[in-house]
């Protein structure tokens, strides 16, 4: 069988457009973000497709309905669809519990393809988006790309019992790893994992997430901030234990001029009944700093960037983070960061230039690493100048797009190459 990406290859023009499917299981990129499982990886999906749009490329996301009020496909924006795929209820499910339906997944995306006609390549996000992939694309024999944006082994590594995974996980993501054409990782802490893994380094190509450096920059609209305290701390995304908002409370108690802002999580009237706003309201009143803490719960995205804008240090002490998208959208808004070294914020960051980077879950380290860049008002202008050249340089959609498309481009001509059609 010849795939439609063979026989666009073959075209005088090797650079005409593709259709590209872009396969996003539970991050739609019309989700909310800030709730437990809408963050980094919705916007990771929603502004790529946007770039490879802008690129001239025709871009559906392909993503499980879960609502009855979704349209069966939806227009993004110009050369970007949303596809809403029915895979078990049509309702909001955890992501964890969403591997019983990708069998179902799956069978859609095979008949509406072999019906409608095949994309000329599949970029597939989170593992059970993978394996949902890999059984259309061995069928149709169709090329495909994989992103992860988390490991199973790393999350069971720190969560351990608490690790809500399926236990299938780790070997389904060593088999999408192993059966894909190629995986697009997002950092290079991610390739030394896949190495562990057993897979092969030279099939990975690092590919960083982006951010848009038009809606996050320095100038623009600042969030209002009050006259009680001389300093403002934020701390942004999803409110799971795991981003480390407890240590960054733990640490006000010794940055005595500072308020902390918590944003993420519930809309701000469903924050007394969230667990882990009731848990962290705890450990601030123990810490005797409740009174400096403030939860302001779900933020519209285009209120984020007046956010960062408002804050003089934005912290980022996740545990474990596989990329992190929060300290690049700080360093576009010129906003210094004091992040935990772990995982692609190893890579975002760079130490003493535009932030800091500290042990993760050192509380001493943290605060003190803070309080350093609270008393500077220099060092904070120069790290933040700093960071907004380095995302600039680096991390533009733009950048991410073609860097994407060169990957696609490369396991096109590859599987040419195999099929001995090259000239």
């Amino acid at each position: 069988m010849t795939s439609p990406a063979a026989r666009s290859i073959r075209s005088p023009n090797r650079l005409r457009p593709l259709s590209l499917a872009l396969v996003s299981e539970h991050a739609s990129p019309l989700a909310t973000l800030g709730g437990v499982d809408a963050g980094g990886q919705n916007v990771h999906v929603a502004c790529l497709a946007g770039a490879l749009a802008d690129r001239g490329h025709r871009v559906t996301v392909y993503t499980r309905r879960d609502s009855r009020d979704l349209p069966t496909s939806s227009r993004l924006r110009p050369g970007v669809t949303v596809h809403h795929v029915p895979a078990g209820p049509a309702e909001p499910l955890p992501k964890d519990e969403l591997l019983p339906h990708m069998r179902e997944f799956a069978y859609y995306l095979m008949h509406l393809w072999q019906e409608t006609g095949p994309p000329d390549l599949v970029h597939s996000h989170f593992w059970m988006s993978g394996l949902a992939s890999l059984a259309v694309v061995r069928e149709l024999g169709l090329p495909m790309l994989h992103t992860y944006h988390a490991l199973g082994t790393v999350k069971r590594r720190h969560q351990g019992a608490a690790d809500t995974s399926p236990p299938s996980r780790i070997g389904c993501e060593r088999e999408v790893g192993l059966g894909c054409d190629r995986v697009v990782a997002t950092c290079s802490d991610e390739v030394t994992e896949l190495a562990r893994m057993g897979l092969p380094v030279d099939k990975a190509d690092v590919v960083p997430c982006g951010v848009d450096t038009e809606r996050f920059r320095p100038d623009g609209p600042v969030a209002e901030r009050g006259t009680a305290h001389r300093h403002r701390l934020l701390q942004l995304g999803r409110l799971v234990p795991r981003k480390g908002a407890a240590l960054s409370i733990a640490a006000l108690a010794h940055l005595p001029e500072a308020e902390l802002l918590v944003a993420g999580g519930p809309p701000p009237g469903g924050l007394d009944r969230d667990p882990e706003v009731r848990r962290l309201r705890a450990l601030a009143r123990g810490a005797g700093v409740l009174d400096r803490v403030r939860f302001v719960g779900a933020v519209p995205c285009d209120a984020v960037p007046a956010l960062l804008r408002s804050a003089d240090v934005v912290l980022c002490p996740a545990d474990y983070e596989p990329f992190g998208i929060v300290p690049l959208e700080a360093m576009a808004c010129g906003r210094p960061v004091v992040a935990s070294a772990v995982g692609g914020q190893q890579d975002t960051v760079a130490d003493r230039e535009t932030g800091r980077l500290v042990p993760p879950g050192d509380v001493p380290a943290l605060a003190m690493a803070t309080a350093e860049l609270l008393a500077d008002d220099t060092a904070r202008r120069a790290y933040g100048e700093a960071g907004r050249r380095r995302v600039l340089s680096r991390y533009g959609w733009s950048q991410v797009a073609a860097a994407t498309e060169r990957s696609y481009r490369s396991v096109l001509a590859g599987r040419l190459v195999v099929a001995g059609t090259t000239t």
